[in-house]
């Protein structure tokens, strides 16, 4: 009997081992998607800044009786907030290079009207200006003494819109987050202004179950926005899946009058397959018209400040100044569909092609005229945009001779192009900008321009892991040859160009909480076909923008809080600014050499009691190197040994971010130091302050409705009046320009032109995911 009862009780045992696994397994089986870890490979970067977050050993477990009184349930649960602090404001990195990230945590606290310039206006690298409170009119970007004109702006890998642009690339509510790469550029990614580093979005992964998100918002200047995306789930057995959304934005201009309007579609597909192939698509379409912000001089600024007197569009059809004669028209396709192959003998194919077209026009207004009839008429001034085309792609191979290294060798290859006109038309009799191509209002022609370049480059790559892969060392050399051509009624020029673009990183994880790294590179900017259309053909193309960069850090992050810190110090030749000319459109030329040497801060604490902390500073001493000659004024400014231009010295951050149960909130403050906004150094703008704040809850659960939130968006809650950024470079306070104020007729205006802080702003958005 003692013989059978012990079989029994092994028996009984065993049984309830066997049942525990089986419920364990079931349970692994069925665990929502957003759950689970994602594998997924972005063939613009080779190198991993997901790190592996140590895990606190488990006590030893107690003795128990041999016999189970239940199935046994274990849950196996991956969190992202295991990799960020801050509410998601920063991101455990381990990259051999800086690189600031904000994640999906802080996105979705954060208003859907945002876009990418939103979202990371509180890293320690960048200062952000825009002109309008829901970015529907992007804005500029200053990092590191540089703009966003010498920074790569990229879309899943693919070159996207500019930051002036920027969110006719894609929905915030599909992006899974928004990274930095303040002084560094992949040697394989196909960027040709890299100097200031990369700006990367990454668009949703589509889920593996049907579903999607739907979301309503309302707020100040008359904002209403609706927003649906739906989710296919996995198509049959295919192991195709896809997601696709629609959104639509009105809101009224916060100064002065106008009404913006934007549609816009993304569309998602994915593939993956067992040996880690995946093949990947994206698309967006975008319509959008907007009033082209004036940008007021110092004096304007400041009788806005002391008086109130307004510098905005007039309401008034009869003024030359009236807002529908000041307005931006654009429809944009942008598509990117990486693909990577696993081969055999360990070697991996990748291949990322990119596609985008855009049309339209921005209007601006002229002086009255008298026709033939004797009658005065308003005329509109056009910037006409017949056709701009980007198509690219880029190819690498990939190799892993042994356990340490894998090496890269790839081709790149892009055509930019643009076809654009400068003609003149009356305004429709009942006040407003009639389309170009509208011959009954035409009053002058003008010669089409078409300006672009051709890219081919050559690049190889290895990365190297020893010492237990604590040891990382990633060396590459990218070779680029550039045609660029001008082609308009004065003749035609073009340029063959060359650079030699070498990289060097290494990083050492000193052990699982500490990691130094160093990075060497060079970069280089040259002109946007844009940029060459705005420069007649007897004036030289600009010489190529290059610039040497050396970055050393230091990351260390434990249960408690991440700290990141990195030194930075570049040399800039014939380096290439941007003067604002009006219709949202610059004109580059060249101010020498620069220098900028500093550091940037960023510390972070994980989630206590509901309270996760933020913090970041940088310190930029930026200085110009060369004197520059004026053609306004027709003289050498003796700007050598100044402050560099829009470099402030202190830029600082403070973020705190608060969960209980369903409540959220995010409240977050930048400051942004005194800065020079001419290159002769005598026009500054003063230091400046701005603040955000996001409320919300999420209710539980019921029927369909899988995620009820109600959340609260405010930004600058002071309500302060400030400049937050100067529109482009100027040579000198002297200089002269031509401005509209409000009811006002034109008149001679002189220095630059600014960004003003819009007023205090509160959306509200409900949403939820079925």
């Amino acid at each position: 009997m003692a013989v059978r009862r012990a079989l029994r009780q092994k028996r009984l045992y065993m049984l309830s081992c066997l049942i525990g696994m089986t419920g364990a397994n079931a349970l692994a089986a069925t665990t929502p998607a957003k759950h689970r870890r994602s594998h997924q490979t972005t063939p613009a970067q080779p190198q991993t800044t997901q790190p592996q977050v140590a895990q606190p050993k488990a006590a030893p477990a107690k003795p128990r009786a041999m016999e189970a009184r239940q199935a046994e349930t274990i849950s196996v649960v991956t969190s992202r907030r295991a990799l960020n602090g801050g509410g998601g404001m920063m991101r455990i990195e381990t990259a051999p290079r800086a690189v600031q990230t904000v994640d999906k945590q802080y996105i979705e606290m954060r208003s859907p009207t945002s876009n990418a310039l939103d979202l990371i206006q509180t890293l320690p690298s960048v200062n952000v200006s825009q002109p309008d409170a829901y970015g529907m009119e992007g804005g500029q970007i200053q990092t590191r003494g540089l703009t966003d004109l010498d920074m790569g702006l990229l879309l899943d890998g693919a070159p996207a819109a500019a930051a002036k642009y920027l969110s006719e690339n894609i929905d915030s509510e599909n992006l899974e987050e928004v990274s930095l790469t303040p002084g560094s550029a992949a040697t394989n990614l196909p960027v040709i202004s890299a100097a200031a580093g990369v700006l990367q979005e990454t668009s949703h992964t589509p889920d593996r179950k049907f579903g999607g998100l739907v979301d309503f918002s309302y707020g100040t200047n008359n904002l209403s926005r609706e927003f649906i995306r739906l989710e296919s789930g996995e198509i049959g057995h295919t192991g195709v899946r896809s997601f696709f959304s629609f959104s639509n934005t009105h809101t009224r201009s916060w100064i002065g009058s106008g009404i913006n309007d934007r549609k816009h579609i993304d569309f998602g597909m994915q593939k993956d397959w067992e040996n880690g192939s995946y093949a990947k698509a994206f698309v967006s379409w975008n319509n959008e018209n907007f009033v082209i912000d004036n940008y007021p001089t110092a004096q304007e600024f400041y009788a806005y400040k002391h008086t109130g007197q307004g510098y905005g569009r007039s309401a008034d059809p009869a003024n030359p100044n009236y807002w529908k004669n000041n307005n931006d028209h654009w429809n944009q396709v942008f598509l990117t569909a990486p693909i990577h192959i696993a081969l055999p003998d360990h070697f991996s194919f990748d291949l990322q092609p990119y596609f985008s077209y855009g049309t339209g026009y921005d209007a601006s207004p002229l002086d009255p005229v008298t026709d033939a009839n004797g009658a005065t008429r308003n005329l509109i001034n056009y910037f006409d945009q017949n056709a701009t085309r980007q198509v690219g792609t880029t190819a690498r191979l990939n190799w892993q001779p042994d356990s340490h290294n894998t090496i890269s060798l790839g081709y790149w290859y892009e055509n930019n192009y643009t076809l654009q006109s400068y003609p003149q038309s009356y305004a429709l009799p009942g006040g407003g900008a009639p389309n170009p191509s509208n011959m009954a209002f035409r009053y002058s022609d003008d010669d089409k321009q078409d300006a672009g370049y051709e890219i081919h480059s050559l690049f190889i790559e290895d990365t190297a892991k020893y010492l237990n892969d604590r040891l990382t060392i990633h060396g590459g050399f990218k070779f680029v040859m550039s045609n660029t051509w001008n082609k308009d009624y004065f003749g035609r020029q073009s340029a063959n160009r060359t650079e030699p673009l070498p990289q060097l990183q290494i990083g050492y994880q000193i052990n699982d909480q500490n990691q130094v790294y160093l990075n060497v590179e060079g970069d280089y900017r040259q002109p946007s076909q844009v940029d060459l259309g705005w420069l007649y053909t007897d004036v030289a193309i600009p010489k190529n923008q290059y610039s040497i960069k050396e970055e050393l850090g230091w990351r260390y992050h434990n249960q408690y809080f991440m700290i990141d810190a990195s030194f930075f110090n570049y040399n800039v030749t014939n380096r290439i600014v941007d003067q604002y000319i009006g219709m949202n459109n610059y004109s580059p030329f060249s101010i020498g050499n620069q220098q900028m040497r500093g550091f940037d801060f960023m510390i972070a604490g994980r989630s206590i009691h509901g309270f996760s902390p933020y913090a970041s500073v940088e310190y930029l001493h930026a200085s110009q190197d060369s004197n520059v000659f004026d053609p306004y004024q027709n003289i050498m400014l003796h700007s050598a040994g100044t402050q560099a231009i829009m470099a402030p010295h202190v830029m600082a951050n403070f973020g705190l971010t608060y969960v209980y149960k369903g409540f959220f909130s995010n409240a977050s403050v930048h400051y942004t130091g005194p800065q020079n906004v001419a290159v002769a150094g005598d026009q500054r703008m003063p230091g400046y302050v701005t603040d955000t704040l996001s409320l919300g809850y999420h209710f539980k659960p019921f029927g369909f409705v899988k995620s009820p939130t109600f959340k609260l968006n405010f930004t600058n809650l002071t309500g302060s009046i400030e400049r937050i950024g100067a529109m482009g470079a100027i040579y000198s306070r002297n200089d002269t320009s031509t401005v509209w104020n409000a009811s006002r007729p034109s008149y001679t205006g002189y220095g630059n032109s600014f960004m003003v802080t819009p007023r205090f702003t509160m959306t509200g958005t409900i949403s939820t995911a079925f």
